[in-house]
């Protein structure tokens, strides 16, 4: 399981003496344990594969927001140290779908629902995003499927 292979490299990295991998392995851990706990399952308990991936893509996402806010600010240091922490969680992610892929996706689905007009983007969106289940990434499939409606 995926939650366990994190604890397990957190270890590792505890061994090792790699403080950023060990910090961003604790972090994505908590995170974990939040999502739990929420649910109202027990800490000790463990989140299924896709429930632990889902929790590694929010914690990406808000590194490259991070990144991205921090270059702005003209921080490259800071920038630099989000961007090694993305790469590290990416890491455990499953590789996301072409983008050729995930358009064929669109295009298949578009025609399957009859969607011709950019008012029914959502419905598009939600069928389409129902049969990636987390393979691509939502702006990806959102910026495919109003390209596919224009």
């Amino acid at each position: 399981m995926l939650h366990d292979t994190l604890r397990t490299d957190m270890q590792a990295a505890m061994k090792a003496k790699d403080a950023v991998r060990l910090q961003t392995l604790r972090l994505a851990l908590t995170a974990c344990t939040n999502t739990l706990v929420e649910k109202g399952k027990k800490p000790t308990e463990k989140l299924t594969d896709e429930e632990t991936a889902a929790v590694l893509k929010r914690l990406v996402k808000q590194r490259q927001e991070s990144a991205t806010q921090y270059r702005n600010a003209s921080q490259e240091e800071r920038a630099a140290a989000e961007d090694s922490e993305k790469g590290i969680l990416e890491s455990y992610l499953p590789p996301t779908m072409p983008e050729d892929e995930v358009r064929t996706i669109v295009i298949k689905t578009r025609d399957e629902l009859g969607v011709s007009e950019k008012k029914d983007i959502g419905a598009l969106m939600k069928a389409v995003m129902q049969k990636l289940k987390g393979q691509a990434d939502g702006s990806v499939v959102s910026r495919i499927a109003n390209e596919c409606l224009n």
